[in-house]
């Protein structure tokens, strides 16, 4: 773990929903695991009251600082109750009145991961369908781990990890946590490469095994340096001809944990989020990290 990730490690977003306690519970077993310190975040938006227009509480409101403290109360309480006191990371709260997405944002510049909930409780109590999430997908400065609230059920511990691979730098790195968390899991790596981003059709005078072989080859390029790096890791390679989201989302399934990068072999410089992460991420049941590229 970097110098710049030890301020925070391992930090976790919390708001007092579902998805939330398993981003609290996924994140501790990942702290316990890589005896990394864990810090529990909530940010409080600030109120805007109706007169003068647009001022803002200058402190946070007792009701709110009361909820807020519930919302860090019942998330160290399950932090707790995932692993027991004595197997607990080191655990550090902040409590911050500000609004919430460009604090993790910014945040996330001293962690070595951000781990939030798949959706989340607006300001008024009510769920937020991945807005958060969303916005560190596109923006965040570390892995961003999402989470949903039935990943516990959903994976299995012995199940495999799963890692997306296009050649690009962003999969590069995907490929390098993706090698490390299967190791310290003691599980088989899968990693999947799709040779084709489309569905493609038979045209006359071509011969798609030669696009199979070179899809061959640059998995078997991308994956040498990490299999000499990780030589405990069972690797199982995926060849696959089109749509790598469906391919992704349905090697999900049979996974304890998808690993990809932000942006695909398409992409460029300062380029939103890709589809590919931003649908597996939304869409599998199990915890997604999508990996920024170095």
């Amino acid at each position: 773990m970097s110098d710049s990730a030890t301020k925070y490690g391992i930090l976790v977003g919390v708001d007092g929903s579902a998805e939330s306690d398993a981003a609290v519970v996924w994140a501790t077993r990942e702290a316990v695991m890589r005896r990394a310190p864990i810090t529990l975040l909530h940010a409080v938006a600030p109120v805007v009251v109706g007169w003068p227009v647009g001022q803002l509480y200058a402190e946070m409101p007792h009701w709110q600082e009361d909820r807020a403290r519930q919302v860090i109360d019942q998330a160290r309480k399950t932090l707790t109750a995932s692993v027991g006191a004595a197997e607990s990371p080191k655990v550090r709260t902040e409590l911050v009145y500000a609004n919430v997405v460009p604090t993790l944002i910014d945040a996330s510049q001293q962690a070595w991961m951000i781990v939030v909930g798949s959706q989340g409780m607006g300001a008024l109590g009510r769920l937020l369908l991945g807005s958060i999430s969303t916005a560190l997908l596109h923006h965040a400065h570390c892995p961003v781990a999402v989470i949903h609230a039935d990943a516990g059920t959903a994976a299995d511990s012995q199940a495999a990890v799963l890692v997306g691979i296009d050649g690009s730098p962003a999969s590069d790195a995907a490929a390098a946590l993706a090698f490390d968390e299967a190791s310290r899991r003691g599980v088989e790596l899968v990693a999947l490469h799709a040779w084709s981003d489309v569905g493609v059709f038979p045209v006359l005078g071509m011969d798609w095994r030669d696009r199979e072989r070179e899809g061959e080859e640059v998995l078997a390029e991308r994956l040498a340096g990490w299999q000499e790096q990780y030589p405990d890791v069972r690797v199982r390679r995926s060849l696959v001809c089109d749509k790598p989201a469906h391919w992704l989302l349905e090697g999900a399934e049979r996974a304890q944990l998808v690993v990809v990068g932000s942006r695909g072999r398409g992409g460029f410089p300062g380029m939103l989020l890709g589809s590919v992460s931003s649908a597996v991420a939304h869409s599998a049941k199990v915890p997604v990290i999508v990996v920024r590229p170095s």
